[in-house]
């Protein structure tokens, strides 16, 4: 099928399926994490606290790994990346099979997570332009790595939803821990052809600069990820609530939960099929602006949602407009930024991606435990509206001083660019 041609590469194949199985485990554990720490304290403080130090270092550390990277073998520090996730997952195993319930344990491992996924993010998205053989299905492989992520975002909420429910949260931290062996086992049997890394004479410093300059120079790339960051900071967060409109406003239980974190997987997963059947010369802007649209509107309608299938099926609205809007910008700065400076440029996307959201998720908790969980979902969704329109009425400003800005085409305008970064 068209749909999956980029698993026609050997390395991104093994790839795809090892990843397929941990991140199952890993949705897992993160599900039983929330709902252990809110059936633990009963606040959404705590909630936002969990989520802001499992993604804060990506705000301080993606620009330095991505000059890190850049200096170094993708494929090796993957695989050291994965076995260090490894040996965490199994820390936080322990601790829960002991029923040491322990908050500041909880938090440090997170603390811990987050640190290795600065480096391990940007360089499983740095390296996929060397694991896809033909570089047109580099977009289809992006969307596949989407869809896949999404698929476990459904999968593994409703497999812990089941485990929850009978077994208890230990077999759900368990689970992940054993879900590294198959991304392992799929990483040592790639045969990876990388280009010779040739050591720098500068600093990683200086490296850092350029490519924040390389960002801040390039309007395309610059105005998508303010986007991003505002998206990331003021409107994604909402997720952090989930657990109380389960619990609290739906009174369900663990299962309650895991229907809403599928439902937004469910809209996710037609989205990224939606993106991975796009062709080149499709709009990603367009994309953008369109599912952001759909973001908001969907997160106002789930604030005030008060039947559980209804609140659902927003949810899933939800799940579409937030995953269209990542991968679009995603597509669109791995296929136009230059070969030397991706892991940089991607690690921007991680800082503006991940590293926003644990500050919003902090910011959400506190503002939900001031005015209720319904009116903050809603505030969410307005910003993300009138960010929308902002980014419009940006783009359409600075368009004719830029006649080649934003182009539809998935090619990258290399004789301006390069003209323009000389």
């Amino acid at each position: 099928m068209d749909v999956f041609r980029s698993l026609k590469s050997r390395n991104y194949r093994l790839f795809f399926y090892g990843q397929s199985i941990s991140l199952i485990g890993t949705w897992m554990q993160k599900t039983a994490a929330c709902w252990l720490v809110y059936r633990l304290t009963n606040s959404a403080v705590l909630l936002g606290v969990v989520s802001f130090v499992s993604l804060i270092p990506s705000l301080f550390l993606s620009p330095y790994a991505g000059s890190y990277i850049d200096r170094h073998n993708r494929y090796r520090l993957m695989i050291i990346t994965q076995v260090i996730s490894m040996a965490q997952a199994g820390a936080l195993a322990l601790m829960i099979l002991l029923r040491f319930y322990n908050i500041p344990g909880i938090i440090f491992l997170s603390l811990v997570q987050g640190i290795i996924n600065a480096f391990d993010v940007t360089c499983r998205q740095s390296l996929m332009m060397e694991m896809v053989e033909n570089k047109e299905d580099l977009p289809n492989a992006i969307a596949l790595n989407s869809t896949m992520a999404n698929f476990a975002r459904i999968a593994g909420p409703a497999l812990a939803g089941i485990v929850l429910s009978t077994f208890g949260e230990d077999i759900c931290f368990a689970g992940n821990f054993l879900s590294y062996v198959p991304v392992l086992i799929s990483l040592f049997m790639m045969k990876m052809d990388l280009p010779v890394i040739v050591k720098s004479e500068r600093s990683i410093w200086a490296e850092l600069r350029e490519g924040w300059q390389y960002i801040s120079h390039d309007r395309d790339l610059s105005s998508l990820l303010l986007m991003l960051t505002a998206s990331s900071l003021l409107v994604m967060p909402f997720n952090t609530l989930m657990p109380i409109f389960a619990k609290d406003i739906f009174n369900g239980s663990a299962r309650t939960f895991s229907w809403f974190e599928s439902a937004a997987g469910l809209g996710s997963i037609a989205a990224a099929i939606y993106m991975a059947q796009l062709k080149a010369g499709k709009d990603l802007v367009k994309i953008l602006i369109t599912s952001s649209l759909i973001f908001g509107l969907s997160l106002v309608l789930l604030s005030y949602a008060g039947w559980l299938p209804l609140a659902l099926l927003f949810m899933t609205l939800s799940g579409v407009g937030m995953m269209a809007q990542t991968s679009a910008i995603n597509t669109y700065i791995q296929t136009h930024a230059i070969p030397a400076m991706r892991a940089r440029a991607i690690s921007y996307y991680i800082m503006a991606y991940q590293g926003m959201i644990p500050i919003g998720s902090l910011l959400t908790g506190l503002m939900a435990q001031w005015i209720g969980p319904r009116a903050t979902v809603c505030i969410a969704g307005l910003t993300g509206i009138v960010a929308t329109i902002v980014f419009v009425q940006h783009r359409r400003k600075s368009q004719p001083a830029a006649p080649g800005i934003f182009p539809s085409s998935g090619k990258m305008l290399t004789n301006d660019r390069n003209s323009a970064r000389a």
